[in-house]
């Protein structure tokens, strides 16, 4: 037992510790300090999520703990959330106003998120601050190129450079800036610039090669690819440009070799061991690149790039339930996680949630502005809505804040396709070559917007780059097909065709256009036979199906053997929508519309998410009169797909016939009107509804526009449109049109439909 003096003594010093303690904890200085030294621990370990706490709770206690603040920026960035990261320099600033380090910051941050006034006032205080700056300079540069002055941004960043002529950064920026500008030459000056002030730089090596191979010095850009691994052994980079400059160059045991030694060397670095799987997914071997981040996903199960890829991977077999709970974990730790809210809002439209991806994606844009991936995507899920316009606005947005996307690029290249729009096609394709020139895709697609404007020799100057860049492609070759077929040189059309289907025997751009060629030439036979021989070689390709199918029911009027050629083209792909349309089509021309009907209910049962079915669904259900049934499947594609066009212009019309709502039938006609302005059927459905509600001005107006859009889409002449346009003459005491009108219907049609209240309505025209 202690003595009475000792225990005295000890409980003297346990309480002036207790004291002590206590009173420390008490210091408000020293507890915003260790909640400031714990977040600054757990953000160089990588924990942002938990350094953001600490930060916030040092901040809560000293509002203007402004190196709090600065830190809290930094968390957010690495957590992608820039709007928070701005909110906490622009606050970090207010507190110091001198710190001009972090208005540099605060003005490239503002740069990327695109909020150019605000980037300004920064600027142009740091100029009058710090004019002799490099690094002053090098922001402004960076915002007069984010606004496309890029002759701007070059004297900015020479201001730069005769400032601090011996920083290599600033020519790497530099080479960056010349490249945007298409100054290559001079780029490569300025990349070699970097290299002789820093012999240890692998980043200019690297660009170096890039620049090599751009320019077919396929030998330089492996030296460079090569000095840069020697230079810098740890880093994975080099050795990714190498294996995709041997992919370019059809090497492909090559780059998988060096890929493979890549994950042995780099067994703790994800930027490393990541490379070999997205080597398969870039090939398009799905199912290797996914067995192999599935293995990585087991040996490293908390490493985020790997689970985030994998998830990507999942989404595109779509295995949603996996991805999903993947997807659900970077939830857990993180509600703003930007990626995996994308992630969702993918399979969200993979499943047909439309407006849960929009809203989604919404959020994501709403919290970071800049994401050009949410940009994209929410263009994605515009263009399955039918908003097309605004589809195109998110790409065009996700472009402008990622000029390397050429997803975004891409997708706005097949909008000027679906729109008829050669220019914009060439626009989109020019973008595309200038981000991959050694792919043949970009050189493709601008040929063949230079084809559909008569371009001839244009267009062969890009196919024949197309196939220098990647002479074992198919793409170069299809082209050449189209543009011989274009200039009716069908015999060399059809060697193209051909080519292209030995390079690629499951190309069914290549097969089409030789049918056509055939087809053209009145040799149906052999456009049957040339199915069926690309069948017998692949034949599990349900597009192929497809094609036969079409040729059968569309020119040789084989509906047994057409209606055979669709069933095996569903069987195959359940998801070939167009083949799906076209057996009910068949069916329904054998006179079957139950079967029809049948048939789009059972595919149904597979994507019950898919509007067009419900669409087909309705029509059917009007050929049988049944209008209830005709307005619940027009409703069911609205409920997925909101302001369809094509639904809203059927169910406007079966309103018409089943005496409907006139108010709800105008709303919906006038969606239709917008969403297909050159169709003459919506102009006739609109002209319809105008003549119900007594506005027969408009409705003439209307149905004149429907037969000049006939007129212009060369369609056949349409004696329902005649016919309406003679009621509404007639409505408005004018005979000698409604005559005109009546007896051209007649014309047209002797056997109308309603040809009896035709002549009825002749009979009692004045004269």
């Amino acid at each position: 037992m202690l003595s009475f003096r000792r225990r005295l003594i000890v409980s003297l010093i346990l309480g002036v510790s207790v004291f002590l303690f206590s009173s420390c904890w008490r210091d408000p200085n020293l507890r915003k300090q260790k909640y400031f030294q714990s977040g600054q621990h757990y953000f160089e370990q990588g924990k942002y999520p938990e350094a953001s706490i600490e930060f916030v709770n040092a901040i809560k206690i000293d509002p203007r703990f402004a190196e709090a603040h600065h830190q809290l920026a930094e968390t957010y960035l690495r957590l992608q959330q820039g709007q928070r990261a701005a909110q906490e320099l622009a606050r970090t600033v207010e507190l110091q106003p001198e710190n001009y380090q972090v208005r540099i910051e605060l003005a490239n941050l503002l740069i990327l998120g695109h909020d150019f006034q605000p980037a300004r006032e920064q600027t142009d205080l740091l100029l009058q601050k710090r004019p002799d700056d490099p690094l002053v300079h090098l922001a402004v540069s960076n915002l007069l190129a984010a606004q496309s002055n890029f002759s701007g941004a070059l004297e900015e960043m020479k201001k730069a450079l005769a400032l601090d002529p011996g920083r290599w950064e600033l020519y790497l920026q530099l080479a960056l800036l010349q490249t945007t500008s298409n100054q290559p030459d001079a780029a490569e000056s300025s990349l070699i610039k970097v290299t002789e002030l820093n012999p240890a730089a692998p980043q200019a090596r690297v660009l170096l090669g890039n620049y090599y191979q751009s320019r077919g010095r396929v030998g330089d850009a492996e030296q460079q690819f090569r000095k840069a691994m020697e230079i810098d052994s740890r880093n994975p980079e080099p050795r990714a440009a190498l294996a995709r400059l041997y992919l370019a160059e059809g090497k492909r045991t090559e780059a998988e070799d060096l890929l493979q030694r890549t994950k042995r060397d780099f067994p703790d670095n994800s930027a490393g061991y990541c490379l070999l799987g997205d080597f398969y997914f870039t090939t398009g071997d799905l199912d290797r690149a996914i067995a192999e981040y599935a293995a990585l996903y087991r040996e490293h199960p908390a490493e985020t790039k790997v689970k985030r890829n994998y998830i990507q991977l999942l989404i595109q077999k779509k295995r949603f339930d996996e991805a999903r709970a993947l997807n659900d974990e970077l939830l857990k730790a993180n509600p703003n996680d930007n990626d995996a809210l994308v992630y969702r809002s993918q399979m969200q439209i993979s499943g047909g949630n439309l407006n849960d991806a929009i809203t989604t994606l919404q959020t994501v844009i709403k919290n970071d502005p800049s994401n050009s991936e949410a940009h994209y995507t929410l263009g994605v899920a515009f263009d399955k809505s039918g908003a097309l316009d605004r589809a195109e606005t998110e790409w065009r947005e996700a472009a402008h804040l990622r000029p390397d996307l050429v997803d975004a690029q891409r997708s706005l290249a097949n909008a000027a396709l679906r729109r008829n729009d050669p220019s914009s096609l060439a626009d989109a394709a020019t973008q595309m070559i200038r981000l991959q020139p050694a792919s043949p895709e970009g050189f493709s697609l601008r040929a063949l917007s230079e084809i559909n404007r008569k371009q001839f020799s244009a267009a062969e100057a890009d196919i024949r780059q197309a196939i220098t860049v990647a002479p074992q492609n198919s793409f170069g070759y299809v082209q050449m097909g189209n543009l011989r077929f274009a200039q009716k040189q069908y015999s060399e059309a059809a060697k193209a065709y051909q080519h292209a289907l030995d390079l690629n025997a499951d190309s069914k751009d290549a097969l089409r256009g030789l049918m056509n060629t055939y087809i053209s030439q009145k040799q149906v036979e052999n456009a049957i036979v040339a199915a069926n021989v690309q069948i017998a070689k692949s034949p599990n390709n349900s597009g192929f199906y497809d094609l036969l199918g079409s040729v059968l029911f569309h020119v040789n009027r084989d509906l047994n053997g057409a209606e055979e050629a669709f069933e095996k083209s569903v069987q195959l792909d359940k998801s070939n929508f167009d083949a799906l349309i076209k057996l009910g089509e068949v069916q329904a021309a054998r006179g079957s519309v139950d079967r029809a009907i049948a048939t789009y209910q059972q595919s149904l049962t597979d994507s019950p998410r898919e509007p067009s079915l419900y669409i087909l669904l309705g029509e059917l259900y009007e050929s049988k009169q049944d209008w209830a049934k005709a307005t619940e499947a027009y409703q069911k594609a609205l409920e997925i797909k909101h302001e369809d066009p094509l639904a809203s212009n059927n169910l406007a019309r079966v309103m018409l016939e089943s005496g409907g709502n006139l108010d709800i039938a105008l709303s919906l006609a006038q969606t239709a009107r917008r969403g297909l302005p050159d169709s003459p059927d919506t102009a006739d459905t609109l002209g319809r509804v105008y003549y119900q509600k007594g506005d027969y001005k408009l409705a003439i107006g209307m149905f004149q526009e429907a037969l000049q859009l006939g007129e212009k889409s060369n369609a056949p002449d349409n004696p329902n449109v005649h016919y309406h346009l003679g009621l509404a003459y007639e409505k408005v005491n004018q005979p000698m049109l409604a005559r005109e009108q009546f007896e051209r219907v007649l014309k047209i049609s002797p056997n109308y439909s309603d040809a009896a209240e035709v002549k009825r309505h002749l009979s009692q025209l004045k004269s």
